[in-house]
Formats: C-alpha cells, structure tokens, sequence
C-alpha cells in the first residue's frame, strides 16, 4: 500500500492523461475525467468507472446532455500498489480501459486484449 494525499494522486492521473495516444482521446466528446476516493459501496475492489452510454449504444447525443464520466478511485489504487511505478502502471491501465468502456468495449474484449 502507499501513502499519498489526494492532490498528489491527481497530479499522477492528469499526467497519465497526458501520456495516453492521441487518438485514443481525440474522439471523447462530452467525457469528464473525476477522482474520487472510493466507489459508493466503500469497497476497495473497484479501480475506475465508466458511468455513461457508449458511443455503440447511442442513437443520437447532442448538446445539453451531461457529461459521461471517467472516475478514477484513489484509495483502491493506493491500496493495490506497491510503489509510485506501479501506481503510475495500474492508473494508466484503468484509464486505457473505461475510456474502451467509452467506445463501446466490453470486459470480455479488454481481458483478450489485456486491458482487464
């Protein structure tokens, strides 16, 4: 497990971000990316939510729709990590994988692709 405070967990997952190709972020439209410290259920099993309807399951979306969201949840990271290079790894792969949420990917998909 490791030690963080929040500013510096979001600080990593902004920079993960920023490191994710191109075109993997040039098609989210309308996606928020949050941090919360843990899913509602206060679990620690869970690392990332999509919460929103894929772009295969919409039929129409246009403006003044909320934001589908991306959460990131700090302290299952914290608590599955052994160091800051593995915490980087795990945000990376959880990003990587609700934005394939996004497109439209299910878990079946993502595990085949080692995404899960």
């Amino acid at each position: 497990m490791i030690e963080m405070d929040a500013d510096a967990f979001d600080a990593i997952v902004s920079d993960e971000l920023d490191r994710l190709p191109e075109d993997m972020v040039a098609g989210l439209d309308n996606v928020v990316f949050v941090v919360e410290d843990r899913p509602e259920d206060g679990s620690l099993d869970l690392l990332g939510l999509y919460d929103g309807l894929s772009l295969t399951e919409r039929d129409r979306y246009g403006m003044g729709e909320l934001p589908d969201r991306i959460i990131v949840y700090r302290e299952p990271h914290l608590d599955a990590c052994a160091d800051e290079d593995d915490l980087r790894d795990e945000i990376h792969t959880t990003l990587v994988h609700e934005i394939a949420h996004f497109y439209g990917i299910d878990d079946d998909r993502l595990h085949e692709l080692g995404w899960a």
